[in-house]
Formats: C-alpha cells, structure tokens, sequence
C-alpha cells in the first residue's frame, strides 16, 4: 500500500487535488474529519475538541488501512490537527505527535498558497496570504524536521495536478 497525504494551508487545493489523484490513480481517499465535526457539531471548534478531531481523523484513517487498497490517498493528516491547534490555542496535546510518526507516509505533497485565491467556505479562517504561508513554512519545517519524504506543488491548478499525478505516478513505480 502506498500512502500519499495532501497538507498544506487552507484553500490551496487540497480536497480538490485528492479527488482528482483518485479519479486518475484509484486507490481510496480519506477526507478531512474536522470538517465533518464542525458541521456535526454546528459551531466553532475549542482546544478541548482537538483529541475528539484527531481520534476522529485517525479513525477514518485506519479504517481506510485496513481495507489495504494500492493507493490510500489522505486529504490530511494529524499535522494539520497539531499545526491548527497550536495556530488557534497556542497548544497541542503532545500524544499527536507521537501518534502522528507511530505511521508510515510515503509521499506528502505540500500545497502552497500562492497562485491560488482563497475562497471562503464558513469554516476558514486565513484569508490574508501571509498567515497561509506561515502555515506553509510551518508544515515544510515539520516534515523536513522529521525526516519525511514531500513535494512541495505549486502554480495554477492545471500546474498543480501536473505535479501532483507526477509524483504520485513516480511513487507508484518505485
């Protein structure tokens, strides 16, 4: 099984990419949990609802493991939960991380904000751009910080998916 998770800034491109990769490579994609518990729970999220979300992304997660398709394709992952969280609250429960390099990834495709609008959906927050690339540097920090392999995707969206089927086609073949 090969994992590919899309992270990066709100608005970038993320859940858009992540079907389209499926649409074009198979596999099974996972979405993002935390936009599902905001609209279960009908208001704003708070620093005691960060577990909730992350046992909730990670349960979609290994539901989706489990299944062991050729290619699991994640919207997101725990790194959004812990750069979210420390990004509203100023903290982040400390089992994240743990659980968070507990995991295999094979490819993380890091979408950067620029060269894209940000469109408001009701649950974002960073309209300005450089609250988006500070989420951005952030999550490129982590990921080199910790040894994991990515990508960082870039341009329009037609330059975006380019790069997005090819990396993932060069992770297939190896």
């Amino acid at each position: 099984m090969n994992v590919v998770v899309l992270t990066g800034p709100e608005s970038s491109g993320k859940s858009w990419l992540s079907s389209e990769i499926q649409a074009h490579f198979g596999g099974e994609r996972v979405g993002e949990y935390v936009r599902h518990f905001i609209d279960e729970q009908a208001r704003d999220t708070c620093y005691a609802d960060i577990p909730a979300i992350a046992r909730g992304q990670l349960a979609w997660e290994d539901t989706a493991r489990a299944r062991q398709p050729a290619l699991l394709i994640l919207d997101t992952h725990l790194l959004s939960n812990m750069l979210w969280s420390r990004t509203l609250f100023g903290d982040c429960p400390a089992w994240l991380e743990q659980a968070l390099l507990a995991r295999r990834y094979d490819l993380h495709l890091l979408l950067s904000p620029e060269a894209v609008a940000w469109h408001d959906d009701g649950q974002r927050c960073q309209p300005l751009l450089a609250e988006r690339m500070a989420f951005f540097n952030a999550t490129g920090e982590w990921l080199a910080q910790h040894q994991q392999a990515f990508q960082v995707v870039q341009g329009d969206w037609a330059q975006r998916r380019r790069a997005a089927f090819a990396a993932v086609a060069q992770l297939l073949k190896t």
